[in-house]
């Protein structure tokens, strides 16, 4: 499932075609996703200017001119493609033959297009989910915040409300392992299995060890360490595992720079370790650590 990083470049990628524009027409191609699309989804978006697009944990948030936000996840395989009108024949060309076109995800199945936006502007947003684990609803701007998607979430990794005094206070007396907490939506906001992995190793903290016992000046490097793993990985554009493509097609490249996810039984990449990365079953999620730096 993609994670913050992951939806964060998408919206990267699409508030430049879709803040301050007026969805001219709107394109329903199922009725449903994960969930049932709302009743009069077509109708209330259509004519509806996007104001605003921003990113909660590992939502996507379109705020509209109207009364409601247009609240969008993408699931396991969800994917936004954006289509340009060309002015040229030779700027058709020049997209037919892209340099690079190897670092591309292969082009999305025209079946799986699920819902189409497009704006005045003439720029087609396109959502394509072969899963359908992904949903979209449109949800009372005013009421948001207490809906049941949103009113439990902990603070926002790369915000000012995130700090070692929340871990601090969330891992109080807690026999938990740090990762199983930090993969609780309630203690912090969007952080998925990949990147707790990853800050955990350099912060080198062991997933295992009862949270409650970890010191304040090494909760202090591991909210530091959350906020660098995610920022490098966001300037990376993300990680590409299996379905994930940025909005213009182009692959994440964050995974190349993994420490331990998905590195069973490869050497630890830590100055001066001889360990040897190891992969355990922790919460029903694998954990992948190092046994000798991480303690």
């Amino acid at each position: 499932m993609p994670e913050l990083p992951e939806v964060e470049t998408v919206r990267n990628g699409l508030a430049p075609v879709l803040e301050g524009q007026r969805l001219a027409r709107v394109e329903a191609r199922r009725p449903d996703l994960r969930f049932p699309l709302p009743a009069n989804f077509v109708q209330q978006l259509t004519g509806a200017t996007i104001t605003g697009l921003r990113r909660r944990a590992k939502y996507l948030l379109a705020s509209l001119d109207r009364e409601d936000t247009l609240v969008m996840h993408l699931g396991m395989s969800g994917r936004f493609e954006i289509t340009r009108p060309l002015e040229t024949e030779a700027e058709a060309e020049l997209e037919t033959t892209r340099p690079g076109r190897f670092h591309y995800a292969p082009e999305p199945d025209p079946k799986h297009a699920h819902i189409v936006l497009t704006t005045e502007a003439g720029t087609r947003v396109t959502y394509y989910d072969p899963r359908r684990f992904g949903y979209m609803a449109l949800i009372d701007t005013v009421t948001l915040p207490g809906h049941p998607w949103f009113a439990g979430l902990g603070p926002e990794p790369l915000s000012d409300d995130f700090n070692a005094d929340r871990l601090k206070a969330a891992f109080k007396d807690r026999r938990q392992g740090p990762k199983t907490l930090l993969l609780d939506q309630r203690v912090v906001a969007g952080l998925g299995n990949i990147y707790v992995c990853e800050a955990l190793h350099r912060s080198r903290i062991s997933p295992f060890r009862a949270a409650g016992r970890i010191s304040g000046r090494r909760l202090e490097r591991l909210a530091a360490e959350i906020r660098a793993v995610l920022g490098e990985a966001i300037a990376a554009g993300g990680s590409t595992l299996r379905d994930y493509a940025q909005v213009d097609g182009t692959l994440g490249y964050f995974q190349h720079r993994f420490g331990v996810y998905d590195r069973e039984g490869q050497a630890c990449a830590t100055d001066g370790c001889a360990g040897v990365i190891a992969r355990r079953v922790q919460s029903g999620r694998s954990t992948f650590h190092c046994p000798v730096c991480q303690r």
